[in-house]
């Protein structure tokens, strides 16, 4: 039977994109074998009927903002929306938070900065930062190499130490455990109160051991399940968490419901 209530914080309102016209999107889909959803895009009630048979409460979504507040709307308590910024209007992009948060409930901004090919530390994002501080929303972000054809500097770890240390009330959720650096991301999320982690993209059976075994230990507060849907189907890494985690039954249910609810404030 599947775990009832899960939070699930990383998923995507995926367009439809023809063949061709966006290979540096196209290739991380492709890797997944996952090519063809990516082309027909985020069917949101197939994905609604997805999250009912595994087991998923909620879904925090990311994409075309218009698009993502519509499946917000169309079901209401299950998808929250999360802002995507695009910072080369930064006025207009805080602007753009704002309504959307206040108008349209999205819990959080979400940046991938390989994007922009801008750090995190990058100037250009501290307006948004100090904007999600006052909206009191979180700032979910990219960390790690980049599955598109981007460069993958822009996901180091580190950078978010310095963002960490410069806005010490935003909380910030890293994505796809800082692989292939996600010794750094353990050190930062430590280190830092209002850092998390968030799994999304990986399956549990790849997860590094030293990473399991802070998850069991300093950072149980800390780790977030997310799946990165339509990439990973979520019972493709749902039915993973009990054979190759090992997690106790507490551990498990802030995994998968509780560090959501205090990183999202839902």
């Amino acid at each position: 039977m599947a775990e009832q209530g899960i939070i699930d914080v990383w998923t995507q309102f995926i367009s439809p994109t023809p063949p061709g016209t966006n290979p540096a999107g196209e290739n991380v889909f492709r890797n997944y074998g996952m090519l063809d959803v990516y082309h027909h895009g985020t069917d949101v009630d197939r994905m609604i009927a997805a999250m009912d048979e595994a087991g998923i409460e909620i879904a925090l979504m990311a994409g075309d903002n218009e698009s993502v507040a519509r499946a917000s709307a169309k079901h209401p308590g299950r998808i929250f929306g999360e802002y995507h910024a695009d910072p080369t209007d930064i006025m207009a992009a805080v602007r753009g938070l704002e309504h959307y948060v206040r108008e349209h409930g999205f819990k959080a901004l979400r940046i991938e900065p390989f994007l922009w090919r801008k750090p995190p530390t990058d100037r250009v994002y501290y307006p948004l930062y100090a904007k999600c501080v006052e909206l009191d929303v979180a700032f979910q972000t990219q960390v790690g190499h980049t599955g598109p054809l981007f460069p993958s500097d822009t996901g180091r770890p580190l950078y978010i130490d310095e963002v960490a240390l410069d806005f010490p009330e935003l909380r910030i959720v890293c994505g796809h455990i800082g692989w292939p650096w996600t010794e750094e991301m353990i050190a930062v999320a430590w280190k830092h109160r209002n850092v998390f982690i968030d799994t999304s993209a990986h399956l549990p059976k790849h997860f590094p051991e030293r990473f399991v075994y802070w998850m069991q230990r300093n950072l149980q507060d800390k780790v977030l399940y997310a799946s990165d849907y339509p990439l990973v189907p979520f019972g493709r890494i749902l039915g993973q968490v009990d054979e190759h985690l090992g997690l106790s039954p507490e551990i498990k249910r802030k995994y998968l419901r509780e560090n959501a609810k205090r990183a999202f404030k839902l």
